[in-house]
């Protein structure tokens, strides 16, 4: 019998993975029949959801396959780490190998990703693409795909950082034919990125001896798991590097995927006349504007004409501010969803649509001239002007009346047309540490995808805290602040907000006022005033602390620490909660938006709030029955002081 498992859900800097043993014994729970039980038990614990079939089939039929595998090449003390997070993200690798170089004596290390694909065929002149029958989509092609784990490991797993050579990456097809999948090959293979058939189980093996010795490694995969994780890589503070200079993210499985869809209908559009509207979903985090960035960043050293468009005067101001601050041509490439309202068709190669869930029926505002009030909806005119427009969205996050970017209008507006429209879902979890389960926690609190609220479990990737007052939750991230870390304080638009502010004034309007405390809005408009930055920088310059911020200026960006007031416009009543649309102050209600329109917003732009955050959350609600409800959900923590930051 082999020992009591030994399970580790959370690690230092949120890495997480379902189960932990030798091959030797995790091939004697195999056979026992107890393995795939611990995973399952493993993963609802870990996750708060149940696992996939396509999870439980990997480990009823992969797992086996690998350790077969290792056990007849002689390597069953080698240390098997199962279901493996990536640094900070939701991503998991099938399986980490962790054991002794046989020629160095060094910890070496494998990454494996596992496919039962039978067979599997490149797409049309695109290699880092494939096709599986069973799959309505391209997916990427997994010499790529675990090729991009190593990498992403290689950047935030400070042991590897050290000792970068000791890392491998291989892609194991157990039931496929080589001839059937001989098209993938034409991807380059190397150290981190190789694939190996069923076929060729007999090279797979000798891969495995000249990486790992028939030794214990026990101890490299302690050193791998204690390795100090970098935070991420804030999406600001690399702009300028990314557009004019050379690569600074990293990106993987879908992200990828979405990457390369739109770098092949680049070059199918310059072979032909070919037009594709290409739409990327995913939620917050997820990593959309990241594959902007690098899409933007790629066109522009290759000379294509590409642009970047938001609604979002605040994220557009700041990619100009800080991407183009010693370039300003850098700055051109940054537009607003109504600049296209008299654009040459198919002036542009790639029209890059970021936060489209921003888009508007029309492009036409009060200041539009009057030749140009057509009616045309405004995603027409976005498609109209490139020969590959992107829209890169997440439907949660439409916060204002008006606001109807969503994957079917894009997908009507494309058939409209008769072009092809290809959609590719980002699952992953980029912001929040990484942690989907604090996401779907989100998403159920507000009930918008029909969930009903549940317990936090603390997941090791993002500390969520509750304060008992707003000054409480202030003075906590005054705390973060002096150990380094960035934040800002955000709330529901439940109070009225100076826009001007009087000449001679020597500080900001208090218009936030809790009890005691008052605290300004973030400044309204493009200047700074009395020190405080313009409403686009606040969320980005230091100097935003200390000003309350709205969904409009905190939306599309992200902190190290998000303090979070939900205020009178959403209250929790006994067992459901309530929308009090007399609450909200934002004039972009008004008596015809209706009710029903308005509750979606209002929790809609506290999703968008409650998911800023890279290392933690602390929420406030200005209502005792709220606050009680909110208390009795964050556990363990019940509030700031509950428990000492790490």
């Amino acid at each position: 019998m082999p020992p009591p498992a030994r399970v580790f859900f959370v690690l230092p800097g949120g890495i997480s993975l379902l189960f932990r043993e030798s091959a030797a014994s995790v091939a004697t729970r195999i056979l026992e029949g107890s393995l795939a039980l611990h995973l399952t038990e493993n993963f609802r614990h870990l996750h708060g959801r149940n696992a996939g079939q396509s999870e439980q089939r990997s480990w009823d039929r992969s797992l086996p396959a690998l350790v077969n595998a290792l056990m007849d090449a002689g390597l069953g003390d080698v240390e098997v780490l199962i279901e493996y997070s990536l640094p900070l993200t939701s991503k998991r690798a099938d399986a980490v190998l962790a054991g002794v170089h046989p020629t160095t004596g060094e910890p070496s290390y494998v990454v494996v990703e596992l496919k039962q694909w039978s067979a599997a065929y490149p797409e049309e002149d695109e290699p880092l693409l494939c096709r599986i029958d069973a799959y309505p989509d391209a997916v990427l092609n997994p010499i790529e795909q675990v090729r991009g784990y190593c990498e992403y490991l290689l950047s935030f797993n400070g042991a590897l950082e050290r000792m970068p050579k000791s890392l491998a990456g291989v892609a194991f097809l157990h039931n496929a034919a080589e001839s059937r999948i001989a098209g993938l090959r034409g991807v380059k293979e190397d150290q981190h990125g190789r694939m190996y058939t069923g076929e060729q189980r007999g090279a797979f093996l000798d891969f495995l001896r000249s990486r790992l010795a028939a030794k214990p490694g026990a101890e490299a995969a302690d050193v791998l798991l204690a390795g100090k994780i970098r935070p991420s890589k804030q999406l600001m503070a690399l702009a300028a590097a990314e557009i004019r200079d050379r690569e600074q993210f990293v990106l993987i499985a879908e992200q990828r995927v979405a990457y390369e869809q739109v770098m092949s209908a680049v070059r199918k559009a310059k072979r032909s006349n070919h037009k594709q509207v290409i739409v990327v979903t995913g939620g917050p985090g997820s990593g959309k504007s990241v594959v902007a960035l690098s899409l933007l960043g790629e066109l522009y050293r290759q000379g294509v004409t590409a642009l970047h468009a938001t609604g979002s005067a605040s994220f557009t101001k700041t990619m100009r501010k800080i991407a183009g601050a010693r370039k300003p041509a850098v700055q051109k490439l940054f537009m607003y969803f109504n600049s296209f309202m008299d654009a040459e068709p198919n002036d542009l190669d790639v029209l890059i649509c970021d936060e489209a869930h921003r888009l508007r029926k029309t492009s036409a505002n009060r200041y539009t001239k009057a030749e140009l009030r057509t009616g045309r909806p405004q995603v027409a005119e976005l498609i109209d002007a490139a020969r590959v427009p992107v829209f890169l969205l997440d439907q949660h996050q439409v916060v204002r009346p008006g606001e109807m970017g969503t994957k079917a209008e894009i997908q009507r507006a494309a058939a409209a047309q008769g072009l092809e429209c290809t959609v590719v879902e980002l699952d992953g979890q980029f912001r929040c540490g990484g942690s989907d389960a604090y996401e779907k926690w989100v998403v159920d609190l507000l009930g918008l995808e029909g969930g009903t609220p549940s317990t936090w479990e603390p997941d090791g990737k993002l500390e969520l805290r509750t304060a008992e007052s707003p000054q409480e939750l202030e003075d906590f991230l005054v705390a973060r602040r002096a150990d380094g870390y960035g934040a800002r304080m955000s709330a529901g638009y439940c109070w009225k907000w100076t826009t001007k502010v009087t000449p001679g004034m020597t500080e900001l309007p208090t218009d936030v006022v809790i009890g005691q405390w008052a605290r300004p809005w973030n400044v309204y408009g493009d200047r700074s005033v009395l020190g405080a930055p313009p409403a686009p920088l606040w969320a980005t310059d230091p100097d935003g602390f200390g000003q309350v911020g709205c969904v409009y200026t905190a939306q599309g960006f992200e902190y190290d620490w998000s303090g979070v007031i939900i205020g009178p416009d959403l209250v929790w009543r006994t067992d459901r909660w309530v929308v009090d649309r007399a609450a909200s102050k934002d004039p972009i209600f008004t008596k015809a938006t209706p009710d029903s329109e308005i509750d979606r917003l209002i929790r809609n732009t506290y999703k968008v709030l409650l998911t800023r955050g890279i290392v933690g959350t602390v929420i406030y609600s200005t209502d005792p029955e709220t606050r009680d409800k909110l208390r009795s959900l964050v556990y363990p923590a019940s509030g700031v002081q509950a428990s000492t930051f790490v």
